[in-house]
């Protein structure tokens, strides 16, 4: 897997949007409580209870979303004593959970810390560009609908699913997808790991091709032994979403700029 670090594709607006979502993300992640527990010294059975509690009533679960299941149990984020020892205590839902608005508060919740930098470094260097062609508003439109559209397409492949659906990996996928359409040329440079990791510049369409090709294996199942606690599926359908949408302002997206090519660690004044 390569990792993008920066793409050769300046921009003419400050992309207020994507730094704003950015912000958003890290803001949400640092008050969900499982992480405010964990700074406060909780310990770690009654940060789980918290964590389990908030993801029930604001993360997506496929199930919810199709059959409009609502669980007649959650968890109240307390910790109890039961039969079998210590444990998270169950009870009637202290509140009315929207199926639908699921899918907009899920997408600014995060597992871990790595599951929200790696995100935040494909949207902060591929959103700017997508903002840039799009303009603020439709860029924000663009970026919801490709996250309804990713959580709505896992949820119809995983219809009786009961476990939550969180990340903005399905919107982000969707504005990678909208990359490839309309800037499939510009130059991106990568870290390649190879013993240690090469940088490299490669063109967008092999980074985000390969980026697609890898998740749409991965989410058949083949190549790791399970889906895991990754939604893979949901990346396909928010990279489709995204190629599908950008399509109608390929025609009049300017090219990105040639790079100029680098001869021996210095700028080289005639291409070849």
């Amino acid at each position: 897997m390569v990792i993008p670090v920066h793409d050769v594709n300046p921009v003419r607006r400050t992309p207020y949007v994507t730094y704003a979502l950015i912000a958003a993300n890290v803001l949400v992640f640092l008050y969900t409580p499982g992480i405010a527990g964990s700074v406060a010294g909780d310990s770690a059975l009654s940060q789980l209870c918290h964590l389990h509690a908030f993801l029930d009533h604001y993360a997506a679960v496929p199930q919810e979303l199709i059959h409009h299941q609502l669980p007649r149990m959650a968890p109240t984020g307390e910790v109890g004593a039961g039969p079998r020892g210590a444990g998270c205590v169950v009870g009637p839902p202290s509140y009315d959970k929207s199926p639908p608005l699921s899918v907009f508060t899920a997408m600014f919740l995060h597992g871990s810390w790595l599951h929200l930098l790696g995100n935040m470094l494909f949207l902060l260097i591929f959103g700017n560009n997508i903002e840039d062609r799009m303009g603020h508003v439709r860029f924000t439109l663009f970026y919801v609908a490709c996250g309804y559209a990713a959580g709505y397409g896992f949820a119809l492949l995983n219809d009786t699913s009961t476990d939550p659906l969180i990340g903005a990996s399905g919107a982000i996928a969707g504005v990678l997808g909208a990359y490839l359409v309309l800037y499939p040329k510009a130059r991106v440079w990568v870290l390649v790991p190879f013993l240690v990791f090469l940088p490299l510049r490669l063109p967008a369409w092999i980074v985000l091709g390969f980026w697609f090709v890898l998740q749409a294996v991965y989410s058949s199942g083949s190549g790791v032994s399970t889906a895991g606690t990754v939604a893979y599926s949901a990346h396909v359908v928010g990279f489709l979403a995204g190629m599908l949408l950008a399509w109608p302002l390929r025609p009049g997206t300017p090219p990105p700029p040639e790079p100029r090519r680098l001869l021996w660690g210095r700028q080289a004044r005639h291409s070849w």
